[in-house]
């Protein structure tokens, strides 16, 4: 059976009382002055005990700053057992001094620090060491995979509230009307303006026939490319509405005053 294999004073507790506590208890690799390979995780294997659902982070930091680091989702977890946390770097060359471990339910003001790991990491630029991880890593890792799994599958089988679907309704029929008006309004406006008129409501559109366009010649290109197209049409086309919208007013004072 595996116990504490890092020292007591590697863990330090928040001075606030928790109905939390978390503890480290082997991490992987190990040592006090590691360097990883690139884009390898650093694991640690958590005890924990908690009175109510809770998630747990871990958040590295480097002489008292936050690091550049991926770090692990969480589930909730409630009782007495074991959780899984990991990080990786975002660049090499990057360090991390100490790991601020908290848990809570994820707002900043119930999510305090319960305990402190201090460890020197450091961002390797060489791939990692084809080594296989210890069994603790394995079996966690794939019990967070299973849950994870488990929680879509539960979300996806819930049925789709009325609200939920007006909402999306809405959402899809303001991006279609918001990108109709950025198409049609500069349109519009170079068949009747004339003069600087025109050439200012050429900006606008120019703009749209450019989002269009990439929009139109990515998917061809990549179907994946452009998973957000209704927020770009949403973004360039209010662009449009609202810059034409501005021009219309300053073009209709500019013709009563003359």
């Amino acid at each position: 059976m595996l116990v504490m294999l890092l020292p007591t004073g590697g863990i330090s507790a928040a001075d606030t009382p928790s109905p939390v506590t978390v503890s480290v208890t082997d991490t992987w690799p190990q040592g006090d002055d590691i360097t990883l390979g690139r884009n390898q995780n650093f694991y640690l294997r958590l005890a924990y005990r908690s009175t109510a659902p809770v998630g747990i982070w871990l958040r590295p930091y480097f002489h008292g700053e936050p690091a550049k680091v991926g770090s692990s989702p969480s589930t909730r977890y409630s009782g007495q057992g074991e959780a899984l946390g990991w990080f990786f770097f975002m660049q090499p060359g990057d360090e991390v001094d100490e790991i601020r471990i908290t848990a809570g339910d994820g707002r900043l003001d119930h999510t305090p620090v319960v305990a402190t790991y201090p460890v020197h990491l450091t961002g390797g630029f060489e791939p990692a060491a084809d080594e296989a991880p210890p069994e603790w890593v394995e079996r966690l890792r794939d019990r967070d995979k299973a849950q994870q799994r488990a929680a879509r599958q539960q979300a996806a089988s819930e049925p789709v509230s009325a609200g939920s679907i007006a909402f999306f309704s809405a959402f899809m029929l303001a991006m279609f009307a918001i990108g109709l008006l950025g198409l049609a309004a500069p349109a519009w406006a170079l068949w009747r303006w004339r003069g600087l008129w025109r050439g200012l409501a050429a900006i606008p559109a120019a703009v749209m026939a450019w989002a269009v366009f990439n929009i139109v010649v990515g998917v061809a290109r990549d179907p994946t490319s452009h998973n957000l197209w209704p927020f770009e049409i949403l973004m360039f086309g209010g662009f449009s509405a609202a810059s034409m919208a501005v021009l219309a007013l300053f073009r209709r004072i500019f013709r009563r005053s003359a």
